[in-house]
This record gives C-alpha cells, sequence and structure tokens, in this order.
C-alpha cells in the first residue's frame, strides 16, 4: 500500500504516451486522479490483475522447449530482479532503496547479500593470482612482522 515513484526511460516515456493516445483518460476525471492501467471495468490494475496478466503470458512461454523457468513468476520477480541487476551494475544501494521504495537500508541490502556474482567478481579484483613456479617473498623471514604477530597471541 505504498506509492513508489521511479525513473523512467526515454523509450518508456514514449511507450507511454503512444498508450495514453490511444487509451485517452476517462472525461470529467482529473488525469493525476486516474489510474494509468486499468482492469476491464476501468477500475485501478489490481496486483492480483498484474499477476493474473504475467501468469497469461508465463503459460505461452511455457509452449516454447526454451523456456526453462522452474519457479512462480509474480510481480515480486520482476521488482526482486530489477534490484539484483542494479546492484550487479555497481549502483549505491542507497538509490537503490529510493528506487524500490524500503524505508530501511537494510531490507535493500538483502539484494547485495544473494548476488554471489558481484561477490565473486569483487573477490577476484582484490586478490592477485598466484601462478606455480612464481617467485614468492618468505614472510618468516620478516622479523618485524614476526614479532607483530606474536604480539597478538
Amino acid at each position: 500500500d505504498k506509492i513508489r515513484q521511479g525513473p523512467i526511460m526515454s523509450s518508456t516515456a514514449e511507450l507511454l504516451k503512444k498508450y495514453l493516445e490511444k487509451y485517452k483518460p476517462i472525461s470529467g476525471i482529473a488525469k493525476g486522479d486516474q489510474p494509468l492501467f486499468t482492469n476491464q471495468r476501468k477500475k485501478s490494475l489490481s496486483r492480483w490483475g498484474i499477476g493474473y496478466i504475467i501468469s497469461k503470458y508465463v503459460a505461452k512461454a511455457k509452449d516454447n522447449p526454451d523456456f526453462k523457468v522452474d519457479f512462480n513468476i509474480t510481480p515480486h520477480v520482476f521488482r526482486h530482479s530489477k534490484a539484483v541487476h542494479m546492484v550487479r551494475a555497481g549502483i549505491n544501494l542507497i538509490y537503490i532503496r529510493d528506487f524500490l521504495g524500503h524505508v530501511d537500508c537494510c531490507t535493500t541490502e538483502i539484494y547485495a547479500r544473494i548476488d554471489t556474482e558481484t561477490k565473486r567478481t569483487a573477490i577476484e579484483k582484490a586478490c592477485k593470482d598466484i601462478f606455480p613456479g612464481e617467485k614468492t617473498t618468505d614472510w618468516t623471514a620478516d622479523e618485524n612482522l614476526m614479532s607483530f604477530l606474536e604480539t597478538l597471541v
């Protein structure tokens, strides 16, 4: 039951303009008070209505043998996918939080925690590859380092 605002791409804005030209707003009601997408009764399209539309197209997609999805596709799956893609793109969690409409950044951090691909990439960037035969420094020969390490025990 939250109102969320998010940026849209210019191509999406163009599609929305064409949609609004084809499906003119109801006269006598202010444009700002009218839902953008409506059901058959000209009422606001509900979460369940959107779920129904998605399930209808998922059923059609399952006719294609290349469509291999073993989980239920819901409106929240699209939201979740967008959040993970934003994390992978390196977008700051604060901006993702605002985009998703979360109150607390801890909720948004869930998406950062589940993204193993980003974790793997970060670890690879932070770690230097060690190749067999490569000459390495014997750190045990450094007396200052060894003395420091002994103070930690």
